[in-house]
């Protein structure tokens, strides 16, 4: 469940979907029965969007290493004429899974604001539609518009009609002309750092390795007022963000 195992509580500034703290999440993957070892296939209903974010936090989080996502989730499985059941099985608890090194990096906002202040806010890329990046719409969040300098590169770019990734040489050529010279050192985000690990997974596929993720995403940055935003296609900028 994104709220109650996928994410921690939530803070002042800590934005939507605060990570959740890796002791609490391992004993979460101890009471799945995931182990060290455990091949872990994610999937969800739709695009991968949830389940991106538990291949992030098992593989990039707590440095799981077999982690990966299923290629077109559920709706694929189904298509297929794969066999699904109803029931719920029984699994069996582990102890709580050890703490290891993270496999790739993650931003506070601390850090972003640096970015920010060093004139590299075109590191930063947002996952969501471009019609929330724009400002023009905002569904979920009580401030419309993006972080200033911020790239787009909406999540749902990176899969085709049946739900399934386009190819890594489609998905390299998107980020490289997206990105250019700044794809290894791009930091994704999104409304609340769920969509923005779909961006990460997407880039991995495409042959780019682990990129960087900003947790805390556009609801954290605008949890403080005086953080600048940006609207429109450009960068008009604005100080001030609630």
């Amino acid at each position: 469940h994104l709220e109650e195992d996928l994410s921690g509580p939530r803070t002042p500034g800590g934005g939507r979907h605060p990570l959740p703290a890796r002791a609490n999440l391992a004993v979460t993957l101890a009471r799945w029965g995931v182990g060290p070892t455990s091949q872990v296939v994610a999937y969800d209903e739709g695009s991968g969007v949830y389940a991106s974010r538990l291949w992030w936090l098992l593989h990039v989080y707590c440095g799981h290493e077999a982690a990966a996502v299923l290629d077109g989730g559920f709706a694929a499985w189904c298509a297929a004429g794969r066999p699904v059941v109803a029931d719920v099985p029984a699994v069996a608890g582990l102890a709580p899974y050890p703490e290891r090194p993270a496999r790739g990096a993650w931003l506070t906002t601390p850090e972003v604001e640096a970015l920010i202040a060093e004139g590299r806010g075109r590191l930063l890329l947002d996952a969501r539609g471009a019609e929330r990046y724009r400002g023009e719409s905002e569904t979920l969040d009580p401030v419309a518009g993006h972080i200033p300098g911020a790239r787009n590169r909406p999540f749902g770019e990176n899969v085709g009609a049946d739900t399934r990734f386009l190819a890594p040489a489609r998905l390299r050529a998107a980020f490289s002309e997206r990105l250019g010279a700044d794809a290894s050192e791009v930091v994704h985000y999104c409304g609340s750092g769920v969509s923005a690990c779909h961006n990460v997974l997407a880039m991995a596929v495409a042959g780019f390795g682990i990129t960087r993720l900003y947790p805390g995403s556009w609801s954290a940055w605008i949890g403080d007022p005086s953080r600048p935003i940006a609207r429109g296609a450009g960068d008009a900028t604005e100080a001030g963000g609630g």
